[in-house]
């Protein structure tokens, strides 16, 4: 059993809604919990790290891309009761967007594929409704920066 299972207390994540061009990249899960689930590339913050160092870290190991985060999308919770409604997983997660500034998406560490899946066609796949969501707040967050840097007004968190 690992520290992630029946934790005694919440573990905080981070998450990407990364853009390349027209898309979002994805990662199917490898391993529990959500296991060959597509979701967001990302992981565990580890001690001593930021939430967009560990972003930015965990895109890395997970997807192979260098990125550039744009700022918070969402901050969720995902909790998983066993049979005996035990606490088997709890996880917090801060979900960012930004977009890639170097390097081609492949599959690394726990994930077994990674798609880039142009904004149009997000409902060519199966998608939890929840990262459905987060990712279209992304969309939005990133359509209202790219039209503040237009108009020369900075973009605030």
């Amino acid at each position: 059993m690992s520290q992630r299972e029946y934790p005694i207390r919440p573990i905080l994540g981070v998450a990407g809604v990364v853009f390349q061009g027209d898309a979002v990249l994805l990662a199917r899960r490898a391993q529990e919990p959500a296991l060959g689930e597509w979701s967001l590339p990302g992981g565990v913050v580890e001690l001593g790290e930021t939430l967009e160092a560990a972003l930015e870290r965990e895109v890395w190991e997970e997807v192979s891309v260098r990125m550039a985060v744009g700022g918070l999308v969402h901050l969720a919770e995902r909790i998983v009761l066993d049979a005996e409604e035990r606490v088997h997983y709890h996880y917090v997660i801060a979900d960012y967007w930004g977009w890639v500034i170097e390097g081609v998406p492949r599959a690394a560490s726990d994930v077994s594929e990674t798609l880039a899946l142009p904004l149009d066609r997000l409902d060519d796949i199966p998608l939890h409704e929840e990262l459905l969501r987060v990712i279209h707040r992304g969309i939005a967050l990133r359509r209202a920066a790219q039209e503040n840097t237009r108009r020369g007004t900075p973009v605030t968190e």
